[in-house]
C-alpha cells in the first residue's frame, strides 16, 4: 500500500511499520488509547503497557472479555506484544519530527492499525491442519506546534533610546556641545548706514527698482564729497577725455 490512510495538509512527522506479526485487533485498541495524547505521555504509557503493568481499554473486539478494576469496571486486556510494536513506531515518528523541524511539543494526530496480508499455512507434522498467518500494518502521524522548516522568522527591531543591563536602565550619552547658533548680521559702518533705505512698498508704487535707488544714493554721496558723478556711456562710444 502506498501512502497513508489519512491526508493532513499541515507539515507533520510520519512513521509506518509493515508486516507486523501481531493481532490487528490488539493493535487497533492500543492505537486508540494513545490517539490525541502528547507524544511524551504516549511513550510513557506504552512502555508500561509493554511490560504488562497497565491495562489497555478495549472499546471494540471485546466479546467475552473480562472487566478490569483499574479501568473502572470496563473491559480490557494486557497486550504486551502489540504495545511493543506500537512503541517502536511512535519512537520512529518522534525521530522523524526532529528531522522535519516541527518543534518539541508533539501530539499524536493519527494512530491506526489495519490488516495487511494473509499467508495460508499447514501444520508441520501429524494430521495436517490449515491455519492462516495474518500480518498487520501500523501508521502514526505526529503534529507539532513549532515553526515549520523553511520559514524565516525575523527578530524584533531593537530600541535605540535606552537599554537595560541587569535590571538597570542605561540612557544614551548626551552630547555636551551645543547646537551652532546662526551667524549674526554685522552692522553697516560708515555713511551708507546713515541713509535709511525706503520701504519696498513705496519703491513699487513709484515704479523705481532697487538697482536705480542704489544708484541715486551713490550720486548724492559723491556730490557731498565734491566728486563729479560719472556719466554712463553707451556701448561702442569712447569716453571723452
Amino acid at each position: 500500500m502506498k501512502g497513508y490512510t489519512s491526508d493532513i495538509k499541515d507539515e507533520c512527522a510520519h512513521a509506518r511499520t509493515e508486516g507486523v506479526n501481531a493481532s490487528y485487533r490488539d493493535l487497533t485498541q492500543v492505537c486508540s488509547s494513545i490517539r490525541g495524547k502528547k507524544a511524551a505521555s504516549a511513550v510513557a504509557f506504552l512502555e508500561k503497557a509493554a511490560l504488562g503493568e497497565v491495562a489497555v481499554l478495549y472499546r471494540s473486539h471485546n466479546k467475552k472479555l473480562g472487566h478490569r478494576r483499574e479501568l473502572g469496571g470496563r473491559k480490557g486486556r494486557y497486550p504486551e506484544k502489540a504495545a511493543g510494536f506500537v512503541l517502536k513506531t511512535l519512537q520512529s515518528a518522534i525521530a522523524n519530527a526532529k528531522v522535519v523541524g516541527i518543534g518539541d511539543d508533539l501530539t499524536v494526530a493519527v494512530a491506526s492499525a489495519n490488516m495487511k496480508e494473509i499467508y495460508p499455512r499447514l501444520s508441520s507434522k501429524g494430521r495436517r491442519s490449515k491455519s492462516n498467518l495474518v500480518t498487520s500494518r501500523i501508521e502514526i502521524i505526529l503534529k507539532g506546534t513549532g515553526v515549520p522548516k523553511g520559514v524565516n522568522v525575523k527578530a524584533p527591531a531593537k530600541k535605540t533610546g535606552s537599554a537595560k543591563v541587569s535590571g538597570k536602565q542605561i540612557s544614551a550619552p548626551k552630547t555636551s556641545e551645543a547646537a551652532p547658533k546662526p551667524a549674526e548680521k554685522q552692522p553697516v559702518v560708515g555713511e551708507a548706514a546713515k541713509a535709511p533705505a525706503p520701504p519696498q512698498d513705496t519703491l513699487k508704487d513709484e515704479g523705481i527698482t532697487e538697482h536705480e535707488h542704489k544708484h541715486e544714493v551713490e550720486k548724492e554721496l559723491n556730490m557731498e564729497k565734491g566728486k563729479k558723478p560719472e556719466m554712463p556711456h553707451q556701448h561702442g562710444e569712447e569716453k571723452k577725455r
